[in-house]
């Protein structure tokens, strides 16, 4: 059952507001302490709800540089991945999560866009691997990306389901603004997402803003036009008064000049966003070197926005920004 589709009758029975009853659901769902419950709730709570049970671990890959990548196997036998990320605090991490088993995107720079889409998880799925990851960190979990296997959007109702538990005091206890949730650019789900107010972060993969190149670069582009999507962001900041953050990932020689720039203004330059460049991790294209990155960062200049390198952990084994593939070593 999940929290967010509680039945009329569940809080009716419990005694309790809408609100309270997805307290109690969200307490019982990550595994927090229920004996305080009043006896009769504790039971209702006990016989009406299962919590999700942990995948299987096929394999943990430790990086050098501390990221330690999951491979699970889920009960249809589906294998997907998340990745415990270090943060720069000392015992602090967070962890990218899976949304689908595969993707149906097919971005020409991600690895998981060739293994086509399988289903996507339910958001007990969801939940599942980030318990697993959890409780196991030597310290504290204090955030989580929706950036590993799929398109978060494009499992909109159980990625966000997921979320809620997560952001919940008495679920996953994680501050809603350290939960950030990728997409490439849905335009009718961001609409949706602005007008539903979610206080989570979204980051939008554009990679390009020069229409035609986006669209060789991420074919789902096509359906919508860079205008239409920076129109859906406008709604969202409008929503939230946030700056909107837009992620790109570098191309050498492709997606790294001042035309891209320029482009980016022309599209984005009224509205508020942040600019976060993540080196590429596919074989089939090279990375920007210095001087082409940072001509680049001068380029973009006159955004008059925050642009900001991004560095992804586990490159040497697989662990990386467009690098999931459920492979196993």
């Amino acid at each position: 059952m999940s929290w967010a589709h509680l039945p009329e009758d569940w809080a009716r029975d419990l005694d309790a507001s809408e609100a309270e009853a997805r307290r109690l659901m969200a307490c019982a769902w990550l595994g927090q302490d229920v004996t305080a419950m009043k006896r009769p709730v504790r039971s209702l709570v006990r016989e009406r709800f299962t919590r999700p049970s942990k995948p299987t671990v096929e394999e943990r890959v430790e990086d050098s540089d501390g990221g330690l990548r999951y491979l699970f196997r889920l009960d249809d036998g589906a294998v997907v991945e998340a990745v415990r990320i270090p943060l720069e605090k000392a015992d602090h991490f967070t962890v990218c999560l899976s949304s689908q088993v595969g993707c149906a995107m097919a971005c020409a720079f991600c690895a998981t866009g060739t293994l086509g889409l399988s289903r996507n998880l339910s958001a007990h799925e969801i939940l599942g691997t980030f318990l697993q990851v959890r409780d196991e960190a030597p310290g504290r979990i204090t955030g989580a990306v929706f950036m590993g296997q799929g398109e978060p959007l494009h499992n909109y109702d159980a990625v966000l389901r997921a979320a809620q538990v997560l952001a919940h005091p008495c679920g996953g206890r994680l501050s809603a603004k350290a939960i950030s949730i990728s997409t490439v650019g849905l335009v009718p789900q961001i609409r949706r997402y602005a007008a539903e107010g979610h206080k989570f972060r979204l980051v939008v993969s554009l990679t390009s803003a020069v229409q035609e190149r986006r669209e060789g670069l991420l074919p789902v582009a096509g359906k919508w036009s860079i205008e239409e999507l920076a129109d859906a962001l406008g709604l969202l900041h409008e929503a939230t008064g946030r700056r909107q953050t837009l992620a790109w990932v570098l191309l050498g020689g492709v997606n790294d000049g001042s035309d891209e720039a320029a482009a980016l203004h022309a599209a984005f330059g009224d509205l508020p966003v942040r600019i976060n460049l993540i080196d590429v991790n596919s074989q089939d294209f090279r990375r920007s070197t210095d001087e082409e990155r940072n001509r680049f960062i001068d380029a973009l200049q006159v955004m008059r926005s925050p642009v900001v390198r991004r560095y992804s952990v586990g490159a040497e084994q697989n662990s990386a920004c467009g690098m999931l593939a459920a492979r196993q070593t």
